[in-house]
């Protein structure tokens, strides 16, 4: 599957791949940022964002996509900076395809199960009461009932889209009904990626544990790791400038 992605600057080729309802341009000031010194290709994963929608979602089949997309752009091997569920992608593509992946960071997640705390989102998305002249405020007032976060209903209501007929423009049920496989790690220890890796958490995140230095080092023998300073999950939004300073010091 052929992604919508966005594309800036020259030199040598980065791919960014968003979180669970992202989309490409959840990564507008970093693209911005590292487009001065190179080609930053900001990819929408399939059932987010301009990409296709399909009622199948899994890891490997993402990481093709990433991988088909880059390969259509002539953009491979390309390294592959991936947050959250992009992180998975970008690990599942990493290990899938070594050859095309020049290096590797991965931004607070690790090849592990997580909890499903996204269900009750993707529940409270799907009840949202439409009707002709919806607006933003009405969709964040009926969101506030479930989720308190001002923050995360923000981040969710930026897959709406208004006008007469008013609709996410997210493949939603799709994408809850893969959150099972989303919220887990497909079955390819197997394999090993040998590139340059880097794990980035943020210092008010609980992503990344202890516990998964093992299975990380065993996937990915040439990891590092960092910790973000003044960020939690959302890093790059958190703290951009110091995002941008670790990405920028890992890619030279």
């Amino acid at each position: 599957m052929i992604l919508n992605g966005t594309e800036l600057g020259s030199g040598p080729p980065v791919a960014l791949l968003h979180g669970l309802f992202g989309s490409a341009a959840n990564f507008g000031t970093i693209q911005k940022r590292l487009a001065e010194r190179f080609r930053v290709i900001s990819l929408d994963l399939r059932n987010h964002g301009n990409s296709p929608h399909t009622p199948f979602m899994s890891y490997p089949a993402m990481a093709e996509d990433v991988l088909e997309t880059l390969r259509a752009r002539h953009a491979l091997p390309c390294a592959l900076i991936g947050h959250s569920m992009g992180g998975k992608v970008a690990m599942a593509a990493a290990l899938e395809a070594p050859g095309a992946v020049s290096r590797l960071l991965v931004a607070d997640i690790a090849p592990a199960i997580y909890p499903p705390v996204y269900r009750s989102y993707a529940e409270a998305m799907a009840k949202m009461p439409f009707a002709p002249d919806f607006t933003r405020i009405a969709a964040d007032r009926f969101l506030a009932t479930t989720i308190d976060n001002p923050a995360i209903r923000a981040f969710l209501l930026q897959n709406l889209k208004f006008g007469a007929e008013p609709a996410w423009r997210i493949g939603l049920e799709a994408i809850t009904n893969a959150l099972p496989l989303l919220e887990a790690w497909p079955n390819i220890e197997e394999s090993t990626y040998l590139g340059p890796t880097l794990f980035v958490g943020g210092a008010r995140s609980d992503y990344i544990q202890p516990e998964h230095r093992a299975i990380i080092r065993e996937l990915f023998p040439a990891a590092r790791f960092a910790v973000l300073k003044n960020a939690g999950h959302w890093l790059h939004a958190d703290n951009p400038d110091g995002f941008v300073s670790l990405v920028d010091a890992f890619l030279s």
